[in-house]
């Protein structure tokens, strides 16, 4: 088991920022893929954000140039700074993990995925809400 545990959720109005962290033990293995998710109440889960170890980090479209994804893995944390936030990105953000490569990004990425079965472990989510 790798547990997940996200904090950092809250909410703010329309412009602001703020800062999630996912605490994960998947980054002392060698190959891995962490991203985040998000889903509002009714649909299924959108891939916002990924790293995998050896190509790196990549954004969903509608999250470029407001959203940022790090690590920390000395720190085991993966992080997802949200800035400029609209109330479109209200929801309920998830971090997953999977040992292995990231799946191909279009799969996920600013996509409803149709399963989860990639991603090996999920968070138990952090709630995201922006006011207008």
């Amino acid at each position: 088991q790798v547990p997940l545990v996200e904090s950092g959720g809250g909410s703010v109005q329309a412009g602001g920022s703020l800062r999630l962290s996912c605490a994960t033990s998947v980054f002392a293995s060698g190959t891995y893929c962490v991203a985040w998710f998000r889903q509002v109440s009714g649909k299924g889960r959108e891939g916002v954000a990924r790293i995998d170890s050896h190509s790196g980090s990549s954004l969903a479209d509608s999250v470029k140039g407001r959203f940022t994804i790090s690590s920390d893995n000395a720190e085991n944390t993966l992080y997802l700074q949200l800035t400029f936030l609209k109330p479109e990105d209200t929801a309920m953000y998830y971090c997953a993990a999977a040992f292995g490569r990231c799946p191909p990004d279009k799969w996920f990425l600013g996509t409803v995925i149709s399963s989860t079965s990639h991603f090996h472990y999920w968070g138990q989510g952090t709630q995201v809400t922006v006011s207008s």
